[in-house]
């Protein structure tokens, strides 16, 4: 005995534009794993430097993520800082070569 299955056909049919459209919205979803990446997101956000988020992930990931957040909060507050983003890394970096003698910053 053979069985006959019914097969529904969908209402909207799978194209190469549609399938396209489909992959682009997935890409634009943030896959957060990590607590490092979701700091380094967030200073991002906070510094409103959205290019160079991969480098704020690399940093949370090899810092003290408090340290860099409460960094982060400090500069956004300022409001005569044109790029916030570029006097974050040079405090950072200034605060770090100090931190051999002061033992304020440090790596994890």
């Amino acid at each position: 005995m053979v069985k006959k299955y019914k097969i529904k056909k969908e209402a909207k049919e799978v194209t190469l534009q549609n399938y396209i459209e489909k992959l682009f919205e997935r890409s634009q979803e943030s896959k957060i794993y990590k607590k490092f990446q979701l700091t380094g997101l967030e200073i991002a956000s906070i510094l409103e430097d959205e290019k160079h988020k991969a480098l704020y992930i690399k940093l949370a990931k090899q810092m003290k993520e408090d340290v860099l957040l409460e960094l982060a909060k400090n500069i956004a507050e300022k409001k005569d800082i044109k790029n916030k983003g570029a006097y974050f890394m040079k405090v950072l970096y200034a605060g770090k070569n100090n931190s051999r003698r002061k033992n304020t910053l440090s790596i994890k």
